[in-house]
């Protein structure tokens, strides 16, 4: 028999209410575990004040400095803030104890809360423990290990989305110095297909609203592939002053998520004693992937409503100016087959006749989505399909309207703006070359899942990672932990100790850094970073707490140093290491928008970069005019007895960082291996609420296994199932991509549940 690891799950009914009391509660207890009293104090007062710290989990944007509150976090940044500035140390003790055979057997929460990396650790040929290593020896095999290699495309450079700008602008300078373009990122896995859709419709590849177009001007806001409540706390506060004002909301989605019914705001007496505001006037359950069959009825009923009122319903004007291709993808929506847009996206014509109604009584209309919408085969189509609707009634370049993606880390958005991306234009290529004096590669490199695949085929011999748990963060766990095996280095710079450390190539090393919320004292004096949130405003963010050991050193500093031991003095690496002044002058010089960038990040609260179609209504498309696009229907069939299942986060977690083993929202306590199904498909399946099953993906190339899951009967729409990420990810094929993207289909994953003893 096989041991049953879902008997401490608890299960209770899912909340309607979001936020209260529950959340002041689970924070303090996690901040005061974590932090003690007096540091928690001393680091949450700081935390996303103009003159403190960017939280470290989400990228939602700040309100105006004189706007902001005293407690200007939610719960799960507190936590953010908390699990990077515990007071618990990994130390070389902890390493001698545990071997890395032995640590693989922790779950991914266990490993996390050992607390921060104190020192540089390093795993010799052949060795089973990491053991301790000088800064200076550290470096000196990353540069041998990189001058060494017969091709630079033999090296890839990850990073995640908390690398700061700067630091993020060293590090592509870095690897396009060495003479690649091999710098995948977690944008690769989440809102590549944004940018993608984006780019090619109205020329910027991010979304062109800001927070006050959604609280003070959108009369309509669509919630699509975005759960609010548990992944982007704070946005709860800027809908309930939107839904104050007037606006309208519609959450679409498979699951019903408490963040979109009563918000009950813990700062304020309506929300902890009161009855707090109901936030989504309509929750549309739509079958996973149904968003593109659901946006392209719409934009048929909106065309058809045209056709009986004449300039009534469509902005003409607008599109007669700045727009292209529109008869084009009249004709496809005509010639659409209701019943089969029914099928695709669950939704029954009248839902969706209901929608447009509300659509054309706004005249302001933003569309909001993640990751939802993102990790389908479709998923470019999807997006590209939003913008038609946003087009059809000029809902781009006015005050309340646009399509706005929202990123999930916190300067993910601005990493990609510093040059982290493996097909940056030679536009930007080109100003790197006439600032520093050497010609930058052209050649694409690769992006995350083209780096598993490479690493996989032997192609990688050093994977350097810039933050992130690359390993638990991808697709087809067990095949990238193979491929990671194939490196003859693997290099971690992080805070913590996390499952990546665990699957490495044939010597590893772990260099700790400081962290968002740690002063950073260089020789020159203390210094500050910059980032840029998911609606395009650059601001300063502080460390305020003292190191967690004196063996740390700033993710800026180990990559210049690592920079000198490569090329020497070349681009004056050292003098950009000891002043950040140095560097910001460089990308100043480099990026656009970023002119007198020291002055105007000097201005509290920061700067907006450029948005041309928000700003004039500019589209720097090929053409110069925002495009319609003809998205040919498409969806996941799914054999009889299967389900198609999406993987979620639980409210207790960020990314793969685990906070807790609870998800409040959902009703579920005590563990994580747990699958969503709809009660009726329970029944038809043959399988009882409750039992334990294992979780069988298909795909072409065979089947993936995840064992051991309890099932739990959930409102998600019918033929869909959800578990969370990244215990699911293991289901995912590392081929199952999204078209022109290239991301990893988390979101559709065609599954079978096999009882499991």
């Amino acid at each position: 028999m096989k041991k049953d690891r879902t008997e401490g799950i608890r299960i209770s009914p899912p909340k309607r209410t979001a936020v209260g009391f529950p959340a002041l509660a689970d924070t303090a207890r996690y901040a005061l575990e974590e932090m003690r009293p007096a540091r928690s104090l001393k680091a949450l007062l700081k935390l996303n004040q103009a003159d403190g710290f960017d939280c470290p989990s989400c990228a939602w944007p700040d309100p105006d400095p004189e706007q902001r509150k005293l407690a200007e976090f939610c719960e799960n940044g507190a936590k953010a803030v908390a699990w990077e500035a515990t007071t618990k140390r990994v130390t070389r003790e902890f390493f001698t104890s545990h071997s890395i055979a032995e640590l693989r057997t922790h779950d991914d929460h266990s490993l996390e809360h050992n607390g921060r990396l104190t020192e540089p650790m390093h795993l010799a040929r052949g060795a089973d423990h990491y053991a301790p290593i000088s800064w200076e020896k550290a470096i000196e095999i990353v540069a041998d290990r990189l001058k060494g290699l017969d091709d630079p495309n033999r090296a890839v450079f990850y990073t995640s989305g908390r690398a700061s700008n700067e630091a993020a602008f060293v590090y592509q300078l870095l690897a396009r110095r060495l003479g690649t373009n091999n710098l995948p990122d977690c944008s690769n896995m989440c809102h590549e297909s944004s940018g993608a859709a984006l780019s090619e419709t109205i020329g910027v590849g991010k979304g062109v609203v800001t927070l006050a177009d959604i609280t003070d001007h959108a009369e309509l806001i669509v919630i699509a592939g975005q759960n609010p409540g548990t992944c982007h706390p704070r946005m709860l506060t800027a809908l309930e002053v939107a839904k104050k004002r007037g606006a309208r909301i519609v959450a679409i989605n498979p699951l019903p998520e408490a963040g979109f019914g009563r918000f009950r705001n813990p700062q304020t007496p309506r929300g902890l004693v009161g009855p707090g505001t109901v936030l989504a006037d309509r929750h549309i359950s739509i079958r996973v992937n149904g968003d593109l069959a659901l946006f392209a009825g719409l934009n048929r009923v909106l065309v058809e409503r045209e056709d009986k009122a004449p300039g009534r319903v469509l902005d003409r004007d607008f599109i007669d100016k700045y727009c292209e291709g529109l008869e084009d993808a009249i004709a496809a929506w005509r010639a659409l087959d209701w019943r089969r847009i029914e099928e695709l996206s669950g939704v029954g014509r009248e839902e969706i006749d209901w929608l447009a109604t509300e659509v054309t009584r706004a005249d302001s209309v933003i569309v909001c989505w993640a990751m939802g919408l993102t990790q389908h085969r479709n998923a470019v189509a999807t997006i590209r399909e939003i913008v038609n609707f946003l087009l059809l009634r000029g809902n781009i370049g006015r005050p309340g309207a646009g399509p706005s993606p929202i990123r999930g880390h916190s300067n993910v958005q601005g990493d990609r703006t510093m040059g982290i991306w493996e097909q940056m234009p030679d536009a930007f290529l080109d100003k790197v070359r006439d600032e520093f004096g050497f010609d930058p590669p052209r050649e694409h490199g690769y992006d995350t899942v083209d780096s598993i695949r490479a690493m996989r085929d032997g192609k990688v011999d050093v994977f350097f990672a810039l933050g992130g748990n690359f390993v638990a963060a991808t697709p087809d766990t067990r095949v990238t932990e193979a491929a990671m095996a194939n490196c003859a280095l693997t290099v971690h710079v992080a805070t913590k100790l996390n499952r990546s450390h665990l699957y490495h190539g044939a010597e590893a090393l772990l260099l700790p850094c400081l962290g968002r919320t740690e002063r950073d004292m260089r020789a020159t004096g203390e210094q500050f970073v910059t980032v840029e949130d998911s609606m395009s405003m650059v601001h300063a963010s502080r460390g305020r707490l003292a190191p967690a050991s004196d063996q740390l050193r700033s993710e800026v500093g180990i990559l210049t140093e690592l920079g000198h031991a490569l090329f020497g003095d070349d681009l004056a690496w050292r003098e950009m290491g000891s002043d950040y002044r140095v560097i910001r002058k460089h990308i100043e010089h480099v990026v656009p928008g970023f002119h007198a960038y020291e002055d105007r990040v000097a201005t509290p609260g920061g700067f907006m970069l450029p948005r041309p179609p928000h700003d004039s209504r500019t589209f720097p498309t090929r053409t110069g005019k925002a495009r319609f696009t003809v998205n040919e229907l498409s969806g996941v069939e799914v054999p009889a007895g299967h389900l198609l299942l999406q993987t979620v986060r639980a409210h207790d977690q960020f990314n793969t960082t685990v906070y807790g083993l609870d998800d409040r929202y959902r009703g579920i306590s005590g563990g994580r291996k747990v699958v969503f199904v709809h009660p009726e498909d329970l029944v038809a399946l043959g399988i009882d609420d409750g039992t334990t099953v294992d979780i069988v993906s298909v795909w072409a190339d065979g089947e993936r296994r995840a064992e051991g899951f309890r099932v739990v009967g959930y409102p998600t729409a019918r033929g869909c199932a959800a578990a969370y990420f990244p215990e699911a990810n293991v289901l995912v094929p590392l081929d199952s991509t999204a078209e022109v993207s290239n991301t990893p289909v988390s979101k559709s994953i065609i599954i079978r549940l096999e009882p499991n003893g």
